[in-house]
């Protein structure tokens, strides 16, 4: 990430390590950018890291999930196995493997807004979404795609989730697709992050 943003402070913390948003934001100082890691807008990014950072003299930007440029940025992607595989776009089904909630509706909404927003860019056989914690499940989305089919984890990084969970639940489909990498992990990934923070730099707005 850092290599993408030249002379800029890039640092890192997550929630769960104890102590470490607190050495980020010292080293960063008064005024940094959080840009949360996150697919959607759900408790992490508005109640549990704003409450963590109501002391701190910040600016939060949306997640990364919720990118008006992640879509184009997957459409690319699945271009390039269609081109590899020479599977006619139209033939071909879309899954994305996303997290979803148990506690709120706001993370299917916003995983079947970027569904919905990549639609128009790929003119697929068909798109499905399915679910880690609230249906449609994954096992049961992933069920009779058949074998030109892609599986696109709508995930930021190589956690439990996308090491266990989906291949477990593509194993119990007998899914005979591709299975990509995290969406969070491709290769544009950094450049949609950095066009993210140097806009927000360009165009300051409320912490």
């Amino acid at each position: 990430m850092a290599s993408a943003l030249p002379g800029w402070h890039v640092g890192a913390a997550t929630l769960a390590k104890s102590g470490a948003l607190d050495t980020a934001l010292a080293d960063a100082g008064s005024g940094a950018l959080v840009y949360p890691l996150f697919m959607t807008e759900g408790w992490f990014t508005r109640e549990a890291l704003r409450a963590r950072l109501s002391e701190c003299r910040v600016r939060v930007l949306p997640p990364y999930g919720r990118d008006p440029g992640l879509p184009a940025m997957a459409a690319d992607l699945v271009a390039g196995v269609l081109r590899d595989k020479g599977w006619p776009a139209r033939e071909t089904r879309l899954f994305i493997a996303a997290h979803g909630s148990g506690r709120s509706p706001d993370s299917a909404r916003d995983t079947h807004a970027f569904r919905d927003a990549l639609a128009e860019l790929a003119e697929l056989a068909e798109i499905r979404v399915g679910f880690v914690e609230e249906p449609p499940f994954l096992a049961d989305q992933a069920f009779d795609l058949g074998a030109t089919s892609i599986c696109l984890p709508f995930f930021a990084a190589q956690g439990g989730h996308v090491t266990d969970d989906i291949p477990e639940a593509l194993e119990l489909a007998q899914f005979e697709g591709v299975l990509l990498d995290p969406i969070g992990c491709v290769p544009g990934a950094p450049v949609i992050v950095a066009a993210a923070l140097r806009q927000a730099v360009e165009a300051p707005g409320p912490a």
